[in-house]
């Protein structure tokens, strides 16, 4: 793992972008948390960024960094950048930038980019653009405490707006009963997808499951629906 110059080995790049890899353009908090979480998986990780210290940081740390104007498409080109066949635009803070590095990648042709976007106004100029993947890190974790916070909720991960997963606890109307004969789905709209007795590994849940108290249970449907069942005792 080497930090190279702008204008350093081609191959080299091309050689990383042919393995599991993925280019992470912008080593701020969140891009470096990226970064780091996806070489600790295994993958391979291009990273690049204008500033100095960003990428002082991360030398020796990712298989490649190299500080680079990541919205010049010249100096995309020149990293090999067009190889990749993920890339992450996880620049925070400066618009301009996103715009600039998102539309240049998407002239180059990458069949999956992702980015991060600040705000709801950058979000829907970055889906306008074209970018394959909009994310907002800040605006989704709030959600998600939000809920976590005003309900019984173990955890929670929105599949898309209006559709969740929700962990919980099982109601105690569940108890003893296999849920195929519950009405679950009927009276409440949601499924149990899985459950996960003390001690032993997560199960798929199917109409014969028996659930006890001290189960834990994924439940899956529209958020509302769902946050509402997790609530029931």
């Amino acid at each position: 793992m080497a930090r190279r110059s702008l204008f350093g080995d081609q191959n080299y790049t091309r050689r990383i972008a042919e393995a599991d890899s993925v280019a992470v353009i912008g080593l701020g908090r969140f891009g470096r948390s990226l970064a780091l979480e996806l070489m600790a998986g295994g993958t391979e990780v291009l990273g690049i960024d204008i500033v100095e210290e960003n990428v002082q940081s991360l030398n020796n740390r990712l298989t490649q960094v190299v500080r680079a104007d990541p919205t010049n498409p010249e100096v995309l080109r020149q990293l090999s950048i067009d190889q990749f066949d993920r890339v992450v635009v996880a620049i925070g803070g400066n618009l301009a930038a996103s715009i600039l590095t998102s539309s240049a990648l998407l002239a180059l042709g990458l069949p999956a980019i992702w980015a991060k976007a600040d705000t709801e106004e950058h979000a829907l100029i970055l889906e306008q653009l074209g970018v394959h993947h909009v994310v907002q890190p800040e605006s989704e974790m709030g959600r998600k405490v939000a809920h976590l916070v005003r309900g019984a909720a173990l955890d929670y991960v929105e599949i898309e707006r209006g559709y969740a997963v929700v962990k919980s606890s099982p109601p105690e109307r569940l108890w003893g009963t296999p849920l195929g004969k519950t009405g679950l789905r009927k009276e409440f709209g949601v499924t149990i997808a899985a459950y996960k007795k003390p001690g032993a590994e997560w199960t798929n849940a199917d109409a014969d499951t028996v659930l006890e108290a001290d189960d834990t249970i994924l439940i899956v449907g529209p958020t509302r629906k769902a946050e509402g069942f997790a609530q029931l005792r």
